[in-house]
């Protein structure tokens, strides 16, 4: 049985992506440990098919804290036997590298997407320029990888000369039925960081008579509350911070509208196709979607979203009240949604992703 490593710097029970990843190589076959960091007040470690360890840190934020996870991580990888290790992102791609180099045993790096070109990195020179170098240096070491979509895979060949697989964030299908939705609420999952439009997003529920539901932490988290209140609009928004994927799928279901927005301040949000993209379309719930590459590209086959390129306050609560009140185009986007399903789903990424490791061990 081969025995694979992975490894991430949040906490395990959230990461949908691994969640499907390690665990469809580990039906398949494979011995597979999952490394995350736990955080004080983290839940209990939802059972999975495979291992799963956390590290725990004393600091939790800053450059510290990812010297310390990445030193813990090298430790503790020392002493687990493997016949090949994965790194998630370039935030733990140092130690995979050494320990692959030092047990002699292949590498992959899974990039979810451009670390450089993300908000909070880009926009600060200093950080930028420490993890550019961790990213010329690594990057072209690790012959084998894979991302999350073909952009950002001509990205790293463009730079690197890699060639990357694209496995897709996409849920398991799964049988579903739309629920009665007696409220009509507006849904946003995943990772309240910067540059995802929140600045626009939560003035333009002034103008739009409908719940807003957050679901999700991260480093905007503040100033989101904050904009909130400045905005006069805490009755309509529900800040209910992170839940269990279990919980958050059946959530989805019962909402109106799903968000995907980025602001264009980054290759790494330009680029992006989120997780959450592919979570309404399983969930049959219309979205409102930035007019980037990768989602127009879907868009334009299945016509599930409304795409805007606007970002101002006005605009995304136009969009927003149309998809609430035209119930033509609602219930159109809602059926193609149903169709786009049955095509992209994790049963078919889950044979591209078998096969990678079946070439590589």
């Amino acid at each position: 049985m081969k025995r694979l490593i992975f490894a991430v710097t949040n906490d395990l029970n959230y990461d949908q992506r691994m969640i499907r990843i390690c665990t469809s190589l580990a039906e398949a076959g494979y011995a597979v440990t999952l490394i995350g960091r736990r955080f004080t007040g983290s839940p209990a470690l939802v059972t999975r098919p495979f291992k799963q360890k956390r590290l725990f840190c004393f600091f939790r934020t800053g450059k510290l804290s990812y010297l310390e996870y990445n030193l813990r991580l090298f430790l503790c990888l020392l002493f687990i036997k493997a016949d090949g290790v994965c790194a998630i992102d370039l935030d733990t791609i140092l130690p995979f590298y050494f320990i692959s180099k030092l047990k002699g045993i292949p590498r992959v790096y899974d990039a979810h997407e451009l670390f450089c070109e993300m908000k909070e990195v880009v926009t600060r020179p200093r950080i930028y320029k420490v993890w550019k170098w961790v990213e010329r240096y690594a990057v072209p070491k690790f012959k084998h990888g894979y991302t999350v979509n073909k952009p950002i895979a001509d990205e790293f060949k463009m730079m690197y000369r890699t060639e990357y697989e694209v496995i897709r964030n996409v849920p398991v299908w799964e049988p579903l039925e739309i629920p009665d939705k007696p409220e009509k609420f507006i849904l946003f999952q995943g990772a309240v960081n910067e540059g995802r439009s929140f600045e626009t997003l939560i003035p333009a529920m002034q103008y739009v008579n409908a719940p807003f539901v957050i679901c999700g932490n991260g480093n905007f988290m503040i100033q989101a509350e904050f904009l909130a209140s400045e905005y006069d609009t805490n009755h309509r928004i529900e800040f209910k911070g992170r839940i269990l994927p279990a919980e958050l799928k059946e959530l989805t279901k019962k909402a109106w509208i799903g968000v995907t927005l980025f602001e264009n301040n980054g290759l790494s949000n330009y680029y992006s196709l989120a997780n959450r993209f592919f979570d309404y379309i399983h969930a049959g719930i219309p979205q409102l979607c930035v007019d980037y590459p990768a989602y127009r590209e879907i868009n334009n086959k299945y016509n599930i979203a409304v795409l805007t390129s606007d970002l101002r306050s006005e605009a995304l609560a136009e969009r927003l009240n149309e998809l609430l009140n035209n119930k033509n185009l609602y219930y159109q986007l809602q059926q193609n949604c149903l169709q786009a399903r049955e095509a992209i789903n994790w049963q078919q990424e889950e044979k591209k992703l078998l096969a990678f490791y079946k070439n590589i061990l």
